[in-house]
């Protein structure tokens, strides 16, 4: 099994709220495991197209040469996060580290820490 850290960008079954359906589509893990193991579970934000309509604190994904893995110019949608099984992931890519600090900004916000 891969392991994971925050920054990665995987391939995830991410659930949605409005209807009972699981679409399989790219995510940031922003939390992992640690070393110790535990619960196996990811958190992670959704990634769209940047085409989207827009949300507040989106974050946009750079286009780098390496890229992180997706095929189109991407954001980070800091309000959808899910908890998925690590099982379920696969890793196909990693964002940059200015990227991610802006990420986790604004979770560090949402969370009141």
């Amino acid at each position: 099994m891969p392991t994971f850290e925050s920054g990665v960008v995987v391939r995830v079954p991410f659930p949605y709220t409005d209807r009972p359906v699981r679409q399989f589509r790219p995510a940031l893990v922003v939390a992992a495991p640690g070393p110790a193991g535990g619960a196996n579970l990811l958190w992670v934000l959704m990634i769209t197209s940047a085409r989207n309509r827009p949300w507040p604190d989106d974050v946009e994904i750079p286009p780098r040469e390496s890229g992180p893995g997706l095929p189109a110019p991407s954001v980070v949608r800091t309000r959808k996060i899910a908890t998925i099984d690590v099982h379920h992931a696969e890793p196909i890519g990693r964002i940059d580290a200015a990227t991610l600090g802006r990420v986790r900004a604004i979770v560090k916000a949402y969370l009141g820490f």
